[in-house]
């Protein structure tokens, strides 16, 4: 099994390429919980994740030869860009293959880094099928993402970090896809610190395999995987990390996409940090209590990484948003008279909120041909100010639908 002395020699190895990245204290969020929150904040990792660390460990131990054949590997973005950047620097190929739905910036940036890129499948278990075949036909060296000691070991550099910028720490909180990151952050934590460290894994509701995995005492695969956490949605966690989870971890708890997009959103508005929704599931977890801490006690979420695709950020803070209650989408009918918009409008006014669009429908074959649909999107403050608002469009005589 892995082992601290395998993270420690991975340290030296990954030193020159893998930045050691910051540990914060958020006032913040300490205050949401009661408990002391520390950040770490790997989402300003070279690369914009962790996966540089594994990478660049896994082809420093290659011989000369495995990397004269050249690398390839299958990922959903951040282990294709490790592997790009660890290849060029000892000066291997690399091809890499990627689900046809990447993000496109995470696609983008592995071509950036000097790797072919290959997209194939509609996820990354998918597109590791199409890898494998490759490395089979081109003889190529393949660097598995998770499933391998040399890659687990670099990713538990990290733990090797928390245990010295934090040694009074009580409990690490970490994502969970294929289980690489926390068997190398669990061995490292546990072997800096002892075993009253606790460790808890988080995946999401929609790529759930590793709770059922520890149930069954096997790794379980899903049969497909839906979740905004494109870097952890896949359908089992490998064979050599669940070894590791199983006996150095101490709990596996999920928590909801609606979940994950108020945590990424608000660590964007509190705390000025812009991570993916990988990166957003520890904190995710701790917010909503998905696993028990007392006050006081210091917890470390591990922000994995912050390549998140523009488009797709858009989505979900707008999620997050409506989580929170600061948006609030509804629908309703006017009478088709002069002025009666601007009343609508008036109600909305006086009850504080601050209208982002509206949208007139006159044409709609749902309503009476002397009527008028109207949509409006609004900026509200909480929840309960979002209710105030439909209670006095209501007390004002208009039927409304809440559409989000």
């Amino acid at each position: 099994m892995l082992s601290l002395e395998d993270v420690l020699a991975a340290r030296d190895r990954v030193a020159d390429v893998a930045r050691r990245t910051p540990l914060d204290y958020s006032h913040s969020f300490s205050s949401m919980t009661g408990a002391e929150v520390h950040l770490k904040e790997e989402n300003f990792q070279r690369t914009g994740s962790f996966k540089i660390r594994g990478a660049t460990n896994r082809i420093a131990t290659m011989s000369q030869a495995d990397r004269d054949r050249g690398v390839v590997t299958a990922s959903a973005g951040n282990h294709a860009q490790g592997v790009a950047l660890a290849a060029s620097r000892v000066g291997a190929d690399a091809k890499i293959v990627m689900p046809k739905y990447a993000p496109f910036s995470k696609v983008a940036a592995t071509r950036r880094y000097g790797a072919e890129v290959v997209l194939h499948g509609v996820d990354y278990d998918e597109a590791q099928a199409r890898a494998h075949e490759i490395e089979t036909v081109e003889d190529r060296t393949y660097v598995h993402a998770f499933d391998d000691e040399a890659v687990m070991a670099g990713q538990g550099t990290i733990g090797l970090e928390i245990a010295e910028q934090c040694p009074d720490v009580d409990i690490v909180v970490v994502p969970i896809g294929g289980g690489g990151l926390i068997s190398g952050v669990a061995t490292a934590v546990t072997g800096e610190l002892g075993d009253d460290v606790r460790v808890v894994g988080v995946q999401s509701e929609g790529a759930s395999s590793a709770a059922e995995s520890l149930e069954k005492g096997a790794p379980m695969e899903l049969e497909s995987v839906d979740t905004i956490a494109d870097g952890i949605a896949v359908r089992g966690v490998g064979e050599t990390p669940f070894e590791v989870i199983r006996e150095r971890v101490d709990e596996v708890v999920t928590v909801s996409d609606e979940e994950i997009a108020v945590a990424l959103t608000k660590l964007l508005e509190r705390s000025k940090t812009l991570v993916e929704g990988a990166g957003a599931v520890p904190l995710a977890a701790t917010l909503t209590g998905a696993f028990d801490y007392d006050d006081g006690e210091v917890i470390v979420p591990v922000l994995s990484g912050g390549n998140v695709d523009m488009n797709t950020l858009t989505t979900v803070v707008m999620r997050g948003l409506v989580q929170m209650g600061r948006y609030l989408k509804i629908r309703t009918e006017l009478k088709d008279r002069p002025g009666a918009l601007e009343q609508l409008v008036e109600v909305i006014s006086e009850s504080q909120a601050n209208i982002y669009a509206i949208r007139h429908d006159r044409t709609s074959r749902d309503i009476a041909v002397n009527a008028a649909e109207v949509e409006i999107d609004l900026e509200t403050h909480d929840d309960e100010h979002a209710a105030e608002i439909v209670a006095a469009l209501e007390e004002y005589g208009y039927e409304v639908d809440v559409l989000s």
